[in-house]
C-alpha cells in the first residue's frame, strides 16, 4: 500500500515537468538511481551510441558522475579511475584503471595511453572528515589538484572541478551567497575549495586553461552513502523514515542550508561542461535549487509518512560547520550565462527519493 502510494504521488509531482516521466521510477527497481539511467540536457535525451569520434574521451577521477557520463558519450569514451574498487554496478560499466592522483606520472600515462581529452576531477576530502584528518585533506585537496590542473595544461584538456558551499565562510553574505564575494571559510574542506577556484581561474588566465567549476549545495541521491559531509543527514532521514520511522539528527532543527537533487547537479553539471567557452563570463559559477532545515524536511516528509519521528543529538563540529555555510547560493549568472534553471523543489525531492528507496527496498527484500 504504501509503495503504490508512493508512486501515484510520484507520477504525479515528476509528470508536472515536461523533462521527466514515470520512466524515471523504472531504474530504482534495478537499484540504480534515474540520474545514472536517464539523462536530460536542456530538455534534449542524448543516447548513447553515438559514434565514438563524435564524444570526448573523459577521465574521471572519483566515481561520482560516472553512470551520467557514460551514458551521455558512450561507455567506451568515459575511463573510471580511483585508488579503491568502486561499486559492482560501476565497476562493471564501463572501463576503470586504478591510479592515485598524488602519483603524477601514473596520471600523464593515462592521459596519453587514452587520448584523453576531458579530465573530471572528483576526488576529495569532505568537510568532517577533513576537520579529523588535516594532513590528508592538504594532501588530497591540494597537492592532488596542482597535478590535476598541470597535467591538464599540459596536454590541453578541459577540466571539470566542483567546489562547495563550503567555500564560503562565516564572513560571507549567507541569504543569499553571491557568486563574487568575501570568503573565508575555517574547515579545510573549504579553504581547499577556495584554493581550486582561484588556482584554476589563474591557469585559464595565464595558460589558457580551459577550466569549470560550480559550486555544489547539498547533494541528495537515493544511492549515494554518507561520505562524511555536514550536508549527510538530507540523505539518512529517508532511509531512516523507510527503514525504522526514526531518525537523529546531527544538526539544530533549524539550521537552513542549500540542496539540490542528485538529476539537477547531473544536468548542470553537464551543461557547463558543454557549453560554448565563449558563453562563460566566469569559471566559477553558483548553482542553487531549494533550501530546508532539518524541521522542514521532517514536515515535508510527514505529509507521506506521518508516524516519522525525528530527534535532535547535535554535533558541534558539524554544527559549527553548517553555522559558516550559505543558507542559501545565488545563481543568477549561471541562469543567465548557460541557461541553468534547476526542476526539484522540496516536494518533488520528498516524493522522489521516498519511491526510490521503498521500491529499492522491496526487490531487494524479493531477492
Amino acid at each position: 500500500m504504501l509503495a503504490m502510494q508512493l508512486l501515484r504521488g510520484a507520477v504525479k509531482h515528476l509528470g508536472s515537468r515536461s523533462p521527466c516521466s514515470a520512466e524515471q521510477l523504472i531504474p530504482a527497481l534495478r537499484g540504480v538511481s534515474s540520474s545514472s539511467q536517464q539523462l536530460s540536457v536542456s530538455g534534449r535525451n542524448h543516447a548513447s551510441s553515438c559514434a565514438d569520434n563524435d564524444n570526448p574521451k573523459i577521465l574521471i577521477t572519483g566515481w561520482f558522475l560516472c553512470l551520467s557520463l557514460r551514458r551521455r558519450f558512450g561507455k567506451n569514451n568515459v575511463i573510471l579511475s580511483d585508488i579503491r574498487k568502486p561499486p559492482s554496478h560501476i565497476y562493471h560499466s564501463g572501463p576503470f584503471i586504478f591510479s592515485d592522483i598524488l602519483d603524477s606520472k601514473n596520471l600523464r600515462e593515462l592521459i596519453v595511453n587514452n587520448n584523453i581529452s576531458w579530465l573530471v576531477h572528483y576526488s576529495a576530502v569532505l568537510s568532517a572528515v577533513g576537520e579529523n584528518n588535516v594532513a590528508l585533506a592538504k594532501e588530497v585537496n591540494i597537492t592532488g589538484l596542482h597535478n590535476i590542473l598541470d597535467i591538464a595544461t599540459e596536454h590541453g584538456l578541459r577540466v571539470f572541478v566542483p567546489s562547495t558551499i563550503g567555500a564560503f565562510g562565516p564572513s560571507s553574505p549567507r541569504d543569499p551567497t553571491p557568486d563574487l564575494c568575501v570568503q573565508r571559510p575555517r574547515t579545510i574542506y573549504g579553504v581547499s575549495k577556495v584554493h581550486a577556484e582561484l588556482m584554476g581561474e589563474y591557469y585559464h588566465h595565464r595558460y589558457g586553461l580551459d577550466f569549470r567549476c560550480l559550486r555544489y549545495p547539498g547533494i541528495i541521491s537515493a544511492d549515494s552513502q554518507p561520505g562524511g559531509g555536514t550536508t549527510d543527514y538530507a540523505v539518512q532521514i529517508f532511509h531512516a523514515a523507510v527503514k525504522s520511522g526514526h531518525f537523529e539528527c546531527n544538526l539544530h532543527s533549524d539550521t537552513r542550508l542549500p540542496m539540490m537533487y542528485i538529476d539537477d547537479c547531473v544536468r548542470a553539471t553537464l551543461e557547463l561542461m558543454e557549453a560554448p567557452a565563449d558563453t562563460l563570463v566566469s569559471r566559477t559559477y553558483n548553482i542553487n535549487a531549494m533550501s530546508f532545515t532539518p524541521q522542514e524536511l521532517t514536515q515535508e516528509i510527514q505529509k507521506v509518512l506521518p508516524d516519522l519521528r525525528v530527534t535532535y543529538n547535535v554535533d558541534p563540529v558539524r554544527q559549527a560547520i553548517a553555522e559558516g555555510w550559505p543558507m542559501a547560493l545565488e545563481d543568477s549568472a549561471a541562469r543567465r550565462d548557460w541557461g541553468w534553471k534547476h526542476e526539484y523543489d522540496l516536494p518533488e525531492l520528498v516524493q522522489t527519493m521516498l519511491t526510490h528507496i521503498n521500491l529499492g527496498n522491496q526487490v531487494a527484500q524479493a531477492y
